[in-house]
């Protein structure tokens, strides 16, 4: 065993102590030690964004996308944006010690479903430093310790978060190694962790789709998979044509580059020929490179062809697939084929069509008459997220703090004996 690999497992060991101890945490003294951190992100952002300025120049030496620098990027609204996330979860209520369910049974048994937290939550990332902090505030507050390893694009931003906000927990009696950081890029580190099912509870990816595959595939603890976010859209022929115009161009230009961000556009054929010149002239404009089929070819001038592998793709960039399709059931048929079961959107003023969009439509999240873009755990009330879950066992959609929990029966008895 080399040397790197037993601190990793020491490491390991020590948050795993840990976990035992903030499990037993008041709820008053995680909830103040968030707030603190929250204060601590104003008060430092300097600090931060100097660091995340490196990271920045790092990787567009290295010709990283727009889109995904823009994921990177730390701004000063960003970083009050995760102060203020700070701030939300620590008023959030203590999901840890709510009686899910009481049983009681005829031989006198009373018995509890309590939630409890699941102990030691391994997070992978990529790219987007707020992920820190918000793993960090999300887990405190669900009494769970956490171990963060970023991508190496974004390792100065992250470790200059969880430095501020470890000296900011670190006033308020908390376990100390209650949450850890990987500061070393080393991909073979993540193996490593990926073996720990003695130390770590759980593990979840959050990154490009060969980043989660990769984990899954090697991973001995249990994985939460935050797979890509292949988005749709589905204009309706009964579309408030006004109103689909701006849920899709919000959908995709908003901010490209993240999950919910909307891939493919489908457009029922009745008003094909009245939406898409104006709603794929105002992409163009925006820069948006249009592929679509041929069918969309001949109605607007300047788009590219869609192939079939397009229609699988997540982009995280200012690129569309569209295509028109004869009705909701096509649209659903092609969503359910080529979608990945993320957040999918339908624009329609027609009740039907929207109740048969909700019901067949098997996402994580589905909207009538709204962007995707609002799939986010801020957005949902949640405070922040641990992703967004594609899963359907234990967690699905934004992960909040009730997702961050398991449970355990808890039996009070009078001396009763099986017979």
């Amino acid at each position: 065993m080399t040397v790197r690999e037993k601190n990793i497992i020491a490491m390991c060991a020590k948050v795993k102590s840990a976990s035992r101890r903030l499990a037993l945490t008041p709820s008053s003294v995680k909830s103040e030690a968030i707030a603190s951190m929250s204060k601590a992100l104003v008060r430092n952002a300097g600090r931060i964004l100097a660091e995340n300025a490196r990271d920045v120049r790092s990787a567009r030496a290295k010709g990283i996308s727009e889109a995904l620098i823009d994921r990177l990027t730390l701004s000063p609204p960003r970083v009050m944006s995760m102060a203020g996330s700070l701030e939300k979860i620590s008023a959030l209520k203590d999901p840890i010690g709510e009686i899910l369910e009481t049983i009681k049974r005829p031989n006198g048994l009373k018995i509890r479903k309590v939630r409890v937290p699941i102990g030691v939550v391994l997070i992978i990332y990529e790219s987007r430093p707020n992920v820190t902090s918000d793993c960090i505030g999300l887990c405190l507050k669900s009494g769970n310790s956490v171990i963060l390893r970023g991508g190496s694009e974004a390792i100065r931003s992250n470790t200059a978060i969880f430095d501020v906000l470890s000296e900011a927990a670190s006033r308020h009696g908390l376990p100390e190694d209650s949450f850890a950081i990987v500061r070393d890029s080393d991909r073979k580190l993540v193996d490593i962790l990926l073996r720990q099912e003695a130390l770590i509870d759980l593990v979840i990816p959050r990154g490009g789709e060969s980043l989660i595959r990769d984990v899954a595939l090697k991973s001995r603890l249990p994985v939460i998979k935050h797979y890509k976010g292949v988005c749709h859209t589905y204009v309706d022929e009964f579309a408030d044509l006004r109103m689909a115009e701006e849920i899709c161009y919000n959908a995709k230009v908003q901010r490209p580059g993240v999950c919910n961000a909307m891939e493919t556009m489908l457009v029922h054929r009745k008003i094909a020929d009245k939406f898409l010149p104006r709603m794929i002239g105002r992409f163009q404009y925006a820069g948006v490179e249009v592929r679509g089929s041929k069918e969309v070819m001949r109605m607007v001038p300047g788009v590219n062809e869609a192939v079939e592998a397009d229609w699988y793709t997540e982009y995280l960039d200012l690129i569309i697939s569209v295509r028109i399709v004869k009705d909701v059931k096509e649209a659903i048929t092609h969503i359910m084929k080529y979608g990945s079961y993320h957040s999918d959107a339908i624009v329609t003023n027609d009740g039907k069509a929207a109740a048969k969009f909700l019901s067949e439509v098997d996402s994580a999240c589905v909207y009538v008459n709204a962007s995707t873009r609002f799939t986010d755990g801020g957005e949902f009330g949640k405070g922040a997220e641990m992703g967004i879950s594609t899963d359907k066992i234990h967690a699905r959609g934004p992960m909040g703090l009730e997702e961050l929990t398991s449970y355990k029966y808890v039996i009070y008895g009078t001396g009763q004996i099986r017979k």
